[in-house]
């Protein structure tokens, strides 16, 4: 079993790689917390990019670009209100479908298909 300050140490190596992916997601895409958690390499971690993200406050990194699985904006009330995710998703011509969910065929980013 790792030592605290090992654990520490993961869990913020994660956070950096998991701020490096969502600082590349492309103005006017979106990508989930499972794509992220893959690529990573740590699939079943989804969750614990969902607590990256709510560490980033006050970062420079577009977490709001960052849904959950259907589109929905799981994430939006760390955004200091129930509408500004959405405002700006869509200050970015994301676009909706009438359940409030990001149209995801049109906006999904994949990391692993990204091209250099």
């Amino acid at each position: 079993m790792p030592s605290e300050d090992e654990a520490t140490k993961e869990r913020d190596d994660f956070y950096t790689r998991v701020w490096a992916v969502v600082a590349r997601i492309p103005l006017g895409n979106v990508t989930t917390y499972g794509h992220i958690a893959a690529y990573l390499g740590a699939r079943r971690s989804a969750r614990m990019v969902g607590w990256a993200l709510n560490a980033a406050s006050g970062m420079p990194i577009p977490c709001h670009r960052v849904v959950n699985r259907y589109g929905g904006l799981s994430g939006s009330h760390h955004f200091g209100g129930p509408f500004i995710m959405e405002d700006l998703l869509r200050s970015e011509e994301v676009e909706f479908d009438d359940d409030g969910c990001v149209r995801m065929k049109s906006h999904l980013w994949i990391p692993e298909e990204e091209t250099d």
